[in-house]
């Protein structure tokens, strides 16, 4: 009897065990769910300048060249991501305030064209556009125009006018380069292959905002771009019509395209089985890499690299890789206990070192849920 009775209270316990475990996951799920990110607090509170404008980096710093940013100035391509993110998250107020920012600070007259980047007071200094951050915000917009019906008209308008800026001027060859000098009337003949955003370009052809068959140009750039093996180009030249590589890959490029490419039927998997391996052999994911030896060319994390690995993770229908890479994601958040929230190494951050991971998490979060 006694050896029965132990058998049975062995496993009572192993059971208890289990559905302990099991509990501690689903609360756990559940949380991460239903909570709004901290990072959301932080960049509100340490990333935003007092005009409104998100700076860049949380540290201030003289901007010595017009070409390279610093310090608090703005950029558009900060002000798409969080418009993404106030989309992504069902913040119509969110989005309205940076709709308004975009209109008083970041549409230069007369195109009008996105200025790519400002002082902290919110003034231009520079006459050039960022293709990828004008696609990520007329998309954006066009989201929010299908989403929400009040100020939808608004948001049309401008999404055209942005749109028609660009392809009347930054368009060489039938294809739109990386950026075009409003004020000298030059463009580049390169296109940065993470530029290529494919669902914006998507959603501008659904709204008559480009000619009919753009999109299908595009998707087929990146379908039929080339790879040595593992990793795609970093830029194509659209007058020479070839691609051209790095000899250090940084993943977040490599990350960027693959997103894009999970709309078309070239899925990015031999990327995603190396990072799968990567990170289960080195339990991190390095930020660059030696393109021919497919080692690691630095020792540094970026959490920018997690969100959007959870991003493809997501969008590729993995939700268990999606959540180890969240679950490591976060250890890098809050460690400099004076910004919670916030991804600061060494006093200071990066606004897309948040904001590629508050996507992503956004994304996952989503994805849960249904």
């Amino acid at each position: 009897m006694k050896i029965i009775f132990r058998k049975k209270r062995t496993w009572l316990v192993l059971m208890l065990i289990i559905i302990t475990a099991a509990s501690v996951m689903l609360l756990r799920e559940r949380f991460l769910m239903n909570e709004v990110s901290p990072t959301v607090s932080f960049i509100e509170k340490n990333m935003t300048n007092p005009n409104g404008t998100l700076a860049t980096y949380l540290q201030d710093a003289a901007s010595e060249e017009a070409d390279i940013v610093a310090g608090r100035e703005a950029l558009s391509e900060s002000l798409g991501l969080w418009m993404e993110y106030a989309a992504a998250s069902d913040d119509q107020a969110m989005f309205e305030q940076s709709y308004e920012q975009l209109t008083t600070y970041f549409l230069m007259p007369p195109d009008p064209y996105i200025a790519w980047k400002l002082d902290a007071k919110g003034e231009s200094h520079v006459t050039t556009n960022a293709l990828g951050d004008d696609l990520r915000i007329i998309g954006a917009l066009l989201q929010a125009a299908d989403q929400w019906e009040q100020g939808r008209e608004a948001k049309l308008a401008t999404a055209a006018a942005i749109s028609r800026a660009l392809t009347q001027s930054a368009q060489k060859q039938g294809y739109l380069v990386d950026f075009h000098d409003f004020a000298g009337g030059h463009s580049t003949d390169t296109l940065s292959l993470v530029y290529v955003d494919l669902p914006a370009l998507q959603a501008m052809e659904k709204h008559q905002m480009v000619e009919p068959g753009t999109y299908a140009r595009y998707e087929a750039l990146l379908k039929k771009m080339p790879d040595d093996g593992l990793f795609y180009p970093k830029t194509f030249d659209v007058v020479r019509k070839d691609y051209t590589y790095d000899d250090t890959v940084n993943l977040i490029d490599q990350l960027i395209v693959a997103n894009h490419l999970t709309v078309t039927d070239r899925k990015p998997d031999k990327l995603i089985s190396f990072l799968k391996k990567e990170f289960n052999t080195r339990h991190q994911l390095p930020g660059q890499y030696k393109r021919e030896s497919r080692t690691p060319a630095v020792s540094y994390e970026s959490s920018s690299v997690y969100g959007l690995a959870i991003l493809l993770a997501v969008r590729s229908g993995d939700p268990k890789w999606a959540k180890q890479l969240y679950n490591h994601m976060i250890t890098l958040r809050g460690q400099d206990s004076r910004y919670p929230g916030g991804y600061v190494f060494d006093g200071n951050t990066h606004l897309f070192d948040n904001l590629f991971p508050l996507l992503g998490e956004t994304n996952l979060q989503k994805n849960i849920k249904k």
